[in-house]
């Protein structure tokens, strides 16, 4: 009887492994072992018995992974985001037993593990690419991989190299209960293994922290909120004021000669939920903190048009001239920003109600002439959608900022979690990232994915940093969906490649 526990307790301890190396714990390297134990639950199984093992997998990995979604709202659209995604885990897994039965089977199931995430990435209302492996390897030896084919190729040669492990093991083992050196097997696994790490560190002259295009000063204000959960803005004016004022605060820190005069300034998402089109008092305050700081500063807001959806904009708001241009943010959040399929999710959740008037998303690329500088912008959610920052870089963004807003979600790891997926895009697109928060973690990150520069949560505070600019487009970039598109193939090959091998058997075997 116990014996049959071992591999459901296996499979999960796989993906707790695999949430373990996630942030803000830096151990990265326990994805390793994480894909290995799951290859070892896998391996060979027929497909009823991998979607069990694959479930208890996701559960494990993405029931901690996501549980600051329930910080504010309780256990049950936490518990059930988990199991949705979880599902998508134990499809994929699915799929990876079914290529173990191949030559290279390494190489065809951290494929199909990419071929589950470009899944898990788009569907349903748009995707949720949180949870990506590659997400979690921000302190990794494999990050340059980020700049050569983007999350997708960073995240294949992290499977690929715990898959391999998994092979490595198994081949010794079949070494020492026969004796013989099985060579191919051998083969396999080695080359499994080193040739991620390899490419990894051919990948290292891709990530450069030179100045191409000089440098600018860049200021992020961190304002803080006046209560933590879904009710902070409840004081929207409370947050307003104290983005102004820690803005005019340093304002006068640079009046002293404290700290260098900022060529801009980037708010927070969120940071005034009044719309400072339509309230004069929300335009008079920011106006006089923009004045006195005296450059282009970026404000987010809540714009409230007549009729029609709001929408979650960032403002270009100039010392002399107000507000300049606009972005929309493009991806808003399901459940969060707008609720979908609404009169039936309120039967397991009042808290949809919270969310009076859903957002609508707009359709323009963000990026603003910020005293010369194009800063590229993706709004918190959007940082997890490599589309949406891939577009700012596209569109000649020499840096990027990501203003955010966690407020919503206390201290949990959810910040860090977010904080690291600009870490992996810093490197992914060779380019300085700004992160300005709400309550924090607010950063300053080199194109190389290093932190120079953060915050406190829940701490008033600004960043004063100079960031190299750059115009380079990284292989990355430039090939956009393609590695991830032949991923895809190659996970596809490869599952119809072992169906018609099992279909062919069962015909020979009844023959």
């Amino acid at each position: 009887m116990l014996t049959r526990l071992v591999a459901p307790a296996a499979a999960a301890l796989s993906g707790l492994l695999l949430y373990a190396s996630f942030p803000p714990r830096p151990l990265w390297w326990l994805v390793l072992p994480g894909f290995a134990l799951l290859a070892w639950c896998l391996y060979g199984r027929r497909a009823r018995a991998a979607f069990g093992l694959g479930l208890l997998a996701g559960l494990g990995f993405l029931l901690p992974l996501l549980s600051w979604t329930g910080e504010e709202v309780g256990p049950l659209p936490w518990v059930a985001l988990a199991t949705a995604e979880a599902l998508f885990v134990a499809v994929t897994c699915v799929g990876i037993a079914v290529v173990t039965r191949l030559p290279l089977w390494p190489v065809w199931g951290a494929a199909v593990w990419i071929l589950g995430e470009a899944v898990r990435a788009r569907v349903p209302f748009g995707g949720f690419p949180w949870g990506k492996i590659a997400f979690g390897q921000a302190d990794s030896v494999f990050l340059p991989l980020a700049a050569a084919g983007g999350t997708p190729v960073l995240g294949f040669a992290v499977v690929l190299c715990g898959f391999g492990l998994y092979e490595a093991v198994r081949q010794f083992l079949t070494y020492r209960s026969t004796r013989k050196v099985p060579r191919r097997g051998a083969a396999i696994a080695a080359l499994t293994i080193v040739v991620p790490v390899t490419a990894a560190l051919a990948a290292l002259p891709l990530v450069d922290n030179s100045a191409q295009n000089g440098t600018a000063t860049a200021a992020a204000i961190q304002g803080n909120v006046p209560r933590l959960g879904l009710d902070f803005n409840a004081q929207r004016r409370a947050v307003l004021d104290n983005h102004a004022r820690r803005t005019e605060q340093l304002a006068e820190d640079v009046k002293a000669g404290k700290v260098p005069q900022p060529d801009f300034v980037l708010w927070p998402e969120n940071s005034s939920d009044l719309d400072p089109y339509r309230n004069g008092d929300a335009r008079l305050v920011i106006d006089r903190a923009v004045r006195a700081i005296g450059a282009p500063t970026v404000i987010g807001a809540v714009l409230t048009p007549d009729t029609g959806k709001l929408r979650n904009t960032l403002i270009e708001w100039d010392p002399e001239r107000g507000p300049v241009a606009t972005y929309d943010k493009r991806h808003v959040q399901p459940f969060g920003e707008y609720i979908p399929m609404r009169s039936f999710v309120r039967l397991f959740s009042s808290d949809v109600d919270r969310v009076r008037r859903d957002f609508g998303p707009g359709d323009e690329v963000g990026v603003f002439d910020l005293a010369g500088t194009k800063v590229g912008l993706a709004t918190c959610y959007e940082a997890a959608f490599d589309w949406a920052v891939r577009d700012t870089v596209n569109g000649g963004a020499q840096l990027i900022s990501v203003p955010s807003n966690n407020a919503t979600f206390g201290r949990s790891e959810m910040t860090y979690q977010q904080l690291a997926m600009s870490r992996v895009r810093a490197v992914e697109h060779s380019r300085a990232v700004v992160v300005p928060v709400t309550s924090g973690v607010s950063a300053v990150i080199q194109p190389d994915g290093k932190v120079v520069q953060k915050t406190q949560m829940f701490t008033p505070d600004a960043l004063v940093a100079e960031v190299p600019l750059r115009s380079s487009l990284t292989p990355a970039t430039r090939l956009g969906t393609i590695p991830e598109g032949v991923l895809v193939v190659l996970a596809v090959t490869g599952l119809g490649w072992a169906l018609f091998r099992g279909v062919r058997a069962r015909r020979s075997a009844s023959a």
